[in-house]
């Protein structure tokens, strides 16, 4: 299937709740014989928004946040329940707040705040998060770690996104895009009220697999460039005897200390290099795909244990995403076995968590009218559209943001190739590999939906494309929103 006819393919699968008059449930004849059907015409309900955000992970909360704050009519489409996305379902903790100080020997700065920053403190008035812990092994890697409370974290966000304003469409699915040349018009959902049209003045794609953009038409290609994952969370452990464990073989690789359980100074986040640690332990977790390290903001409970799968085609082949499904399920349950049988503390180690579906880190790749560099992101550089500055990189060690600094995440490469009112945020942008592996990360995709989101709302308020907004009026909002800049 080539893109053209991508775009045009609407999928007929229902997601969830929507609005009431939207449900048209005449069955229609099907004809005999032949390869296709053709689904009878229909005439949707239409609601009307400033701002379209498909997709409420990582980015897409704090993009609608944003584009309400500015005074948007804004909409956000979730296909599940809740909203959270990577952050709740697919890592270990949030990467990075900060510059990489510790490592370098430089000033320590809070590089990412304003929305983000808001989430976190809302976290920890619930006993939801660890705060910035900093690390004391492995700080070469990451200078904090901030550690989640998956549940709380959709339940908060859930809340900050009512409080906005933001009219939240969870249980819904996006199926298609209206387009009228090189501009959007509108994204087509369904849910079990029925299929409606979302017409909007602008739009941003925080759906992880591109999926608005590949709707309305634009270039992208599919790498398939990392595995994917699902990872669970284990109950009935010891982080303590863990921690313990790991030392005896002089296994451990990274420690950080934080809130945990009400309270401070407390173990969150720990690493182990397998490889030390005798007996059969690290083949048999090798054989999975398992990652030791884990995160935690309670006692006797491991948050993430991740567990990857490389496949042989794109995450976007529902057919092959079937069977990795499965495959993940029964990795995941081996995890637990391997506690159960090598760690101490973890005897008997119980499933707790899992993400419904498998997480990737990259889907679609979409093209925008810049691309970030790999030097970019290592050597630093900064840009005169900059919407946020970021320091972690998922490769260090190996590679680091130059001198412990920043590097600007300009504005272009959020604005969708082709289209006048598409805006793309996290990891449907950078093509790099290597500089993919800090622009597709939890923290700098909190950053790009507010400087997304920001852009969707002053647009929509002076119906003006993407590529029309004044830099500085952007730069202004952002700064009052609480965003940082390098001077």
């Amino acid at each position: 299937m080539n893109r053209r006819e991508f775009s045009k393919r609407v999928l007929m699968m229902g997601a969830g709740v929507g609005a009431g008059s939207a449900l048209d449930t005449r069955a229609a004849a099907a004809p005999r014989g032949g390869d296709y059907y053709e689904e009878p015409s229909r005439k949707l309900p239409i609601r009307k928004f400033d701002v379209v955000v498909a997709g409420a992970g990582t980015g897409g909360v704090v993009a609608a946040l944003a584009a309400a704050r500015q005074g948007a009519r804004t909409a956000i489409i979730e296909v599940k329940g809740y909203p959270g996305g990577t952050a709740t379902e697919g890592g270990t903790a949030l990467h990075s707040f900060y510059n990489l100080w510790k490592a370098f020997d430089v000033e320590k700065r809070q590089v990412v705040r304003g929305i983000p920053q808001e989430i976190i403190d809302r976290l920890m008035k619930v006993g939801g998060c660890s705060g910035h812990g900093e690390m004391s092994k492995g700080y070469n890697y990451d200078s904090v770690c901030t550690c989640i409370d998956t549940e709380l974290y959709k339940l908060v966000t859930f809340e900050m996104l009512v409080e906005a304003g933001v009219h939240v469409f969870v249980n819904t699915m996006l199926v298609g895009a209206i387009t009228d040349g090189s501009r959007l018009g509108g994204a087509i959902v369904e849910s079990r009220s029925g299929r409606e049209a979302f017409y909007g003045k602008c739009f941003v794609d925080c759906t992880a697999y591109g999926d608005l953009s590949a709707y309305a038409g634009a270039r992208f290609t599919e790498p398939n460039d990392y595995p994917v994952v699902n990872s669970v969370g284990i109950a009935n452990v010891s982080v303590e005897k863990l921690h313990d464990f790991l030392s005896r073989h002089n296994a451990v690789t990274q420690l950080a200390r934080g809130m945990r359980s009400g309270e401070d100074n407390q173990i969150v986040r720990i690493q182990g290099q397998l490889a030390k640690v005798p007996g059969d332990f690290h083949a048999e977790a090798r054989k999975i795909g398992m990652s030791m390290v884990t995160t935690t903001v309670h006692d006797n409970y491991f948050m993430f244990i991740k567990l990857n799968l490389k496949l042989p085609v794109s995450p976007t082949d529902r057919d092959e995403v079937a069977k990795a499904e499965l495959e993940l399920r029964r990795r995941m349950a081996r995890a637990v076995e391997l506690f159960r049988q090598y760690v101490p503390g973890c005897e008997k180690a119980v499933m707790a968590r899992t993400s419904p579906k498998l997480c990737i880190r990259r889907g679609r790749l979409i093209e925008c009218d810049y691309d970030v560099t790999h030097e970019d992101v290592i050597e630093g550089r900064h840009f005169d559209d900059e919407v946020m500055v970021y320091g972690f990189h998922d490769s260090a060690p190996r590679l680091q943001v130059k001198d412990g600094g920043t590097y600007g995440f300009p504005y272009k490469a959020q604005r969708v190739a082709g289209i006048e009112n598409l805006l793309a945020v996290g990891m449907m942008v950078t093509s790099d590999h290597r500089a993919h592996m800090s622009t597709r990360n939890t923290v700098c995709c909190m950053g790009q939906g507010q400087g997304a989101g920001t852009a969707a709302a002053l647009c929509a308020a002076k119906k003006c494309g993407t590529r029309d907004l004044r830099y500085g009026e952007l730069r202004t909002a952002l700064a009052k929103g609480g965003v940082y800049f390098e001077a």
